[in-house]
This record gives structure tokens, sequence and C-alpha cells, in this order.
């Protein structure tokens, strides 16, 4: 009770704090201005910039598109300088994976549904593309990790799987390059089992990672792990 008392009392001050002495709001002068200055020169004046055609021929890409390019650039820099740095942050690290790897299993998808032919030779996988598999698939094992993005990618891979009994119905199967993306596939699921498994007892990893869907990502295994092993070889 006197705990309750003492915690709820330090409440009341806190709120009487705020309420008799307000903090003023800070109003960020110079990232406003860096911002209106970008806007004017880099985004909005891009189509009053003129450059002669033989320092930016047509066949190259225009001034205005530098400028295009440098405004994508510059504008995370300027976030930098505040609090909004931790937006940029969630940005980067959850946001931007759902809009990066969601359109790109999609497109993967839309490929591989065009990849199916009739012609028995053309159902094989050349020699260039077993030597590619290995690498392609532990890149996608890769993402699936360090990503956290296996909902999406085990959706892709059974979609894929389900248009192949369905045009198999139909007497189509997969070409080279279908084969190549399904198998790639299946090696990146095969390593992902295997990665989970090795690290299914580990006790550091699981408070790290506590939900249903236990996956660790490469970086975390190595700075929990193997980082400080490798800096006293080191020395």
């Amino acid at each position: 009770m006197h705990a309750a008392y003492l915690t709820r009392s330090e409440a009341f001050h806190i709120a009487d704090f705020y309420t008799t002495c307000p903090r003023k709001a800070q109003f960020h002068t110079d990232l406003w201005c860096y911002f209106t200055v970008q806007n004017c020169l880099l985004d909005f004046g891009r189509p009053l910039i003129f450059c002669p055609l033989e320092w930016l021929p047509l066949s190259k890409p225009s001034a205005g598109d530098y400028f295009h390019m440098l405004y994508n650039i510059t504008t995370p820099f300027l976030l930098l300088k505040i609090d909004s740095f931790e937006l940029l942050q969630y940005y980067d690290e959850s946001l931007a994976h759902c809009m990066w790897y969601a359109p790109l299993f999609l497109i993967l998808f839309l490929y591989f549904t065009g990849c199916f032919t009739v012609v028995k030779a053309q159902k094989t996988m050349p020699i260039s593309a077993w030597l590619l598999l290995g690498p392609s698939g532990l890149y996608y094992w890769y993402l699936v990790t360090e990503g956290q993005i296996f909902i999406p990618f085990i959706l892709t891979f059974f979609a894929m799987t389900a248009t192949v009994v369905h045009q198999k119905r139909k007497g189509f199967l997969p070409d080279g390059n279908g084969l190549f993306l399904l198998y790639s596939f299946s090696l990146s699921l095969v390593l992902v089992t295997i990665w989970v498994a090795c690290l299914w007892n580990d006790e550091v990893l699981r408070r790290k990672y506590p939900g249903v869907m236990y996956i660790p990502e490469p970086w975390a295994v190595y700075t929990l792990h193997l980082r400080d092993k490798h800096m006293t070889l080191t020395d």
C-alpha cells in the first residue's frame, strides 16, 4: 500500500509539473529550411535546368534526372539531424522490407507463371543453371533469414508449387528457367530448415526471437556468438 501510495504521489507530482511548467515545443527551423531549399532546387526546379547537348546528350540521363537522384540521396541525410532518425530506422528495417520484398516475390511469381512449355527438350536445366543454383539458393536463404520475410517467401513457394500442379494437368511443365527458380526456392527452404534446427535450443536467441516464427538472423548469430571469438583470433 505504501509503495502504491508513493507511486501515485509521484505520478500526480509529475503531472502537476508538466501542467504548471509546460515545455515549449521547439520548431526545427534549420530542418525545414533545408527541406524548402532542397525541394525548390532538386525537385520543383528540375524542369528549369538546361544543359548543352554536348554535356548531356539525349542518350544519357538529363540534368533533371541527376537532380532527382540527388534528391533521393540527400533526404535521408537531412533526417539524420533530429530525432526522426528513429522513424527513418523503422522505415528502413520494417516498412521498407514489406514495400520491397512483397513486389519482388510477386514479380518472381509472375515470371514463373510464364516459364512453362510442352517441348521435352526445354524441360531440363543446362549446366550453367546447375552451377548457379547454389549461390541462388544461398541468396534467398539470406533474404529470408536476415530480412525476416519467411511468410511472403513460403507463400510464393506454395503458389509456385500450386501453379506447377495446375499446369501439369494441362500438359505443361516448367522449362529451364522455371526449374531453376523452383529449385532455388526449394534449396533455400532446406537451408532455412537446417538453420532453424541447428539453433533451435539456443536460449539467448530464443529470448531475442520469442515469437512463433523462430528464424534467427545471421547477423544476430554472429554478434551474439561469433564476433568475440573472431576478434580473439584476430588479436
